[in-house]
């Protein structure tokens, strides 16, 4: 098939968000009685799932501090349970586990759940707390713990399948993927900023409408079309910040413990939702007993068949490098520098087995191979959703992208000229107008 010159709806990128995207248009355009074949076009320079989606670990969740995530990953939540089967989505639930100085943030999160009918219990007390994990997992023993959100929503997907699937549902509805093609520049209109054409190594294809969900690649995709690399930011106090970098990037700590992956199941046999601990009790080492840390941490894990063990991460930390020298090429597991470390193996062994007996004496399990990636945050690590040059719809995730399958489908009624009332609070506006989002006590960037 000749490589086409023209798109309606041109998407950079064959990730999450991308393929969410051409989901959403092709079917708007189908009920419409409107031709799909040759008006939607996705594009990536390697193939699909080959960036953060394909490393994702999967988790959907719903605990979020701040209003308008909550209300925007409800949204994705429904988007998911809409097709468990054909998305490959396992509906076991999130729990959000915490010790005392997390409890009002995370009752606040409980409370505002309940105001917006997301289903979930609320227990707190280190006694409560206890028994009610207990009642899950006889051998829990993680210390510290004063409050269990529960939400039975939620619960993770197997991202390579996903994936695929969304694939082929797309190219179904007549959407064509063109992967091996990178992307090199954009071309504007005569005497208007709009994008009259995207410029690749195969050539140009001029286009309608630009929708990038390029993840960790947005900075580059923000130079490309000449946005600022510094911002201001707008303080509570009424103060401006100015030069604040728009973009930094963090490192992210995943890995696997080589177990049968039903090791992690919960003691009636069934899958257990997906735990998340943050807890200030010391930590200490599962080998030696050694002092790990005695600040504050945070891992999540899961039972998971996909990656064969138990799966899970920890803590990001921040890249160093200068945002501007970061290389993102190779991604993830081929990355020389950016993978998760030996450090990272050892505590998160080690968390395994403050939470549960069942991992003590485990760490000769955990797998060798590289793992992890680096993720993409803007300036407040929360996303921006919005529209530049006129017709460009950018989907800049900061890290938040694989539980947000509804962004694409929201960037999409956009795209056909719908605004969106879920996506208005993280305009890019926002930083110079102050209008930020509230920040939880937790010791994760993006909670």
């Amino acid at each position: 098939m000749a490589f086409p010159a023209h798109a309606d709806f041109l998407i950079i990128g064959a990730g999450i968000h991308g393929l969410s995207t051409a989901w959403r248009l092709a079917e708007r355009l189908r009920d419409a009685g409107q031709e799909v074949e040759g008006r939607v076009v996705v594009l990536d320079k390697s193939g699909i799932a080959a960036g953060a989606s394909g490393i994702a670990c999967g988790v959907v969740r719903n605990n979020y501090f701040q209003p308008a995530m909550r209300k925007l990953m409800a949204h994705s939540v429904d988007v998911w349970e809409s097709d468990p089967k054909g998305l490959s989505y396992q509906p076991v639930g999130y729990m959000q586990i915490s010790s005392e100085s997390m409890r009002d943030d995370v009752g606040q999160i409980y409370a505002q759940q309940q105001a917006i009918g997301y289903e979930s219990v609320f227990i707190e007390g280190a006694e409560a707390s206890d028994a009610y994990m207990k009642g899950i997992f006889a051998d829990w023993q993680a210390q510290h713990i004063t409050s269990v959100l529960h939400e039975k929503r939620g619960g993770y997907s197997n991202q390579t399948k996903t994936m695929y699937a969304l694939a082929d549902k797309v190219e179904k509805l007549g959407v064509r993927i063109l992967t091996g093609v990178t992307v090199t520049g954009f071309t504007a209109e005569n005497g208007s900023s709009a994008i009259s054409a995207v410029e690749t190594d195969k050539g140009a294809i001029t286009c309608e409408k630009v929708v990038i969900g390029a993840g960790p690649w947005a900075r580059d995709f923000w130079d490309m079309l000449d946005l600022p690399r510094q911002i201001s930011i707008k303080q509570p106090d009424g103060t401006m910040v100015e030069g604040v970098d728009m973009w930094r990037f963090w490192q992210l700590e995943e890995g696997v413990l080589q177990l049968p992956p039903e090791t992690g199941n919960a003691d009636d046999g069934s899958m257990p939702p997906v735990i998340h601990v943050d807890t200030d009790a010391p930590l200490m080492s599962t080998v030696d007993g050694s002092l790990i840390t005695e600040d504050m941490w945070g891992i999540y894990y899961k039972p998971d068949w996909h990656f064969g063990g138990i799966q899970g991460g920890a803590s990001p930390y921040k890249v160093e490098t200068p945002v501007n020298e970061v290389q993102i090429d190779p991604y993830g597991p081929s990355s020389p520098e950016f993978v998760a470390s030996d450090e990272f193996a050892h505590m998160w062994v080690s968390a395994l087995a403050h939470c549960q007996k069942r991992y003590e004496g485990t760490m000769h399990k955990y797998h060798r191979e590289a793992s992890g990636g680096i993720g993409c945050f803007t300036a407040d690590s929360f996303p921006v959703f919005d529209r530049f040059c006129e017709n460009v719809h950018v989907i800049a995730d900061s890290n938040h992208g694989w539980k947000m399958i509804g962004v694409g489908h929201l960037t999409a009624d956009e795209a056909l000229g719908e605004s969106q009332e879920l996506l208005e609070p993280f305009r890019f506006d926002r930083f110079e107008k102050g209008e930020l989002h509230p920040v939880s006590n937790s010791p994760y960037p993006w909670s």
